[in-house]
């Protein structure tokens, strides 16, 4: 059986590897500082690289920044499509598990950090931070939109995607959201 990565260079594999692990760190350290008080040297020592390194694969903080969270939101969605996708399952458990991926993994209090960092700083990351949601305002109307609610299926996915926010902000925990957003879901999806 062949690998995944036979035909690429080691090096190529290893340095996409590399620059995952870079982003999930800076990630997790603009979360823990904000990304004012994030330098790139925490991110560094974060990473296990050497600042010259850091630099090497991005040039500022800001180019950093916009690539971690452009990783995140690109990993969220691509989860999202691949649970609308499974039409063998109920459409209320995949709308469930979608608004989980794209929402439900930012309730809690580094989760919270990491989801307050991206929403506070927008006029760093350019169209990406308009064009994903978008994207998943799309996917959920869609998975609507193939179900018995046709007609209505764009207001529809805009109030869930309205209580998924609300409910972001008023539970302390991952599965709280999950049980009030499925009694959401439940009232507007039959």
């Amino acid at each position: 059986m062949s690998s995944p990565d036979a035909g690429r260079p080691p090096s190529t594999v290893t340095d996409t590897d590399r620059r995952t692990m870079v982003l999930e760190s800076a990630m997790a350290t603009f979360a823990r500082f904000g990304y004012r008080k994030t330098s790139m040297e925490e991110v560094a020592r974060a990473a296990h690289i050497s600042r010259p390194g850091l630099y090497f694969l991005f040039s500022s903080k800001e180019t950093l920044f916009r690539a971690a969270v452009t990783q995140a939101l690109g990993r969220d969605i691509t989860a999202v499509e691949r649970v609308l996708a499974d039409s063998g399952r109920p459409l209320p458990e995949r709308l469930l598990e979608a608004f989980d991926q794209w929402t439900g993994r930012y309730i809690g209090p580094l989760a919270r950090d990491i989801a307050a960092v991206v929403e506070d700083n927008p006029d760093l990351l350019g169209e990406i931070i308009e064009t994903t949601p978008r994207r998943f305002e799309e996917l959920i109307t869609d998975a609507i939109a193939v179900g018995p609610g046709r007609e209505g299926a764009l207001p529809v996915a805009q109030t869930m995607i309205s209580a998924s926010i609300g409910l972001k902000h008023q539970v302390a925990s991952r599965e709280s959201y999950l049980e009030r957003l499925a009694v959401a879901i439940r009232l507007l999806v039959r």
